[in-house]
């Protein structure tokens, strides 16, 4: 029995009638139902939202202006989940040299995957994390959510050091934080209803229990736009969009101080990825969380960020303001990332392809 049918004192409810309360949602009607095609999946998650899907801004053109806010539901009050204030105004996040190592396989030297990363986030910021594949950003990730221990640094979260506490002292700690992973087939369990997923953080932090933990939840699934019934459907009757936006659900359930979303949109096409990424922007607003937002999609970062990291190697190549880093970048590596990202404007990607042949001339022009 589920944590919400436990809290109704009702029989749990099956994959098929979830499916028929939910009709006219999108759901498939049994757990082997076949998944629908990327277009369907689209017009799914467009769903209860205002204003059309449009096509992400380039990285080097302007954002384009977002559309009317789509309204959310009103915030629970906080009541048990208040936030505590950083010690003396620290920042929410505070990472110092932070160094990971992993040992080397059949006698070879150990491997650095991060190498002295040192940042900042503050209450309300959004702190973007780029770099290609291998640059160690998921695993910075990890260590600020504490699932990775790292050889050297400090992380503090609300002036607290994380670092080496015992998974008793982290666990308070773990409420204050929310981690949206990249697959959300995979991070949702597909035996437990979407509701349930959603209730897990409650229920095992034992925050709230009864009629307040459906109504959480409720909430919740109100604000990433879900309709209503998804609560009883499972993930595997949800679109990509959907099972994302049930994974933010989940991350936000306990009215956490710092978002780790580590490649939230990869899984999702261009037209889903601008709805998601809306409601993201929208939910931070409303709610007032920190964010590290781990991507390699410069697009993407473009449109959230306030401030961007660049890594290469696992070590910082270049930091600064979102448009200093995107429209001004000052390191070679940071100006490659910039002219690998395509753009609408015609004329823009020209200048862009000229600057990277340019690149590659100095390189092997000897």
């Amino acid at each position: 029995m589920g944590a919400l049918d436990a809290a109704n004192g009702a029989s749990t409810v099956g994959p098929r009638d979830s499916a028929a309360e939910a009709a006219g949602t999108g759901g498939s009607s049994s757990p082997g139902a076949t998944h629908r095609s990327t277009s369907e999946e689209a017009r799914s998650d467009a769903v209860d939202s205002s204003g059309s899907a449009g096509a992400l801004p380039g990285a080097g053109g302007s954002a384009a202006p977002r559309a009317g806010r789509i309204p959310v539901a009103k915030p629970v009050a906080r009541g048990p989940l208040t936030s505590p204030t950083p010690v003396g105004g620290d920042p929410v996040l505070a990472v110092t040299d932070l160094v990971v190592e992993f040992p080397g396989a059949l006698g070879r030297p150990v491997f650095r995957a991060v190498d002295g990363v040192s940042l900042t986030i503050d209450r309300g910021e959004t702190l973007g994390l780029v770099g290609e594949s291998g640059s160690g950003k998921s695993t910075i990730g990890r260590c600020v959510a504490a699932l990775q221990r790292p050889s050297s640094g400090s992380v503090r979260m609300l002036g607290q050091e994380i670092t080496g506490l015992s998974e008793r002292r982290l666990r308070p700690l773990r409420r204050r934080l929310g981690f949206v992973f990249q697959d959300p087939a995979t991070s949702l369990n597909p035996r437990m209803t979407v509701g349930d997923c959603v209730a897990e953080p409650l229920v095992v932090h034992k925050v709230v229990k009864g009629q307040a933990l459906r109504d959480r939840v409720r909430f919740l699934l109100d604000d990433v736009q879900l309709p209503a019934g998804t609560e009883h459907r499972y993930p595997h009757e949800l679109s990509g969009g959907q099972r994302q936006r049930a994974s933010l659900a989940r991350a936000l359930v306990l009215n956490p101080d710092i978002l780790v979303a580590d490649e939230p949109t990869s899984a999702l096409d261009v037209s889903v990825q601008a709805k998601v990424l809306e409601l993201f922007a929208q939910l931070q607003a409303e709610f007032g969380w920190a964010c590290l937002f781990i991507s390699h999609d410069l697009a993407v970062v473009d449109q959230l960020a306030d401030r961007i990291v660049v890594l290469c190697n696992g070590a910082v190549v270049e930091a600064g303001g979102r448009d200093d880093i995107l429209r001004r970048p000052t390191q070679e590596y940071t100006r490659r990332l910039v002219a690998a990202v395509p753009v609408p404007d015609p004329v823009e990607q020209r200048r862009r392809r000229a600057a990277t042949a340019e690149l590659f001339a100095t390189d092997h022009g000897g």
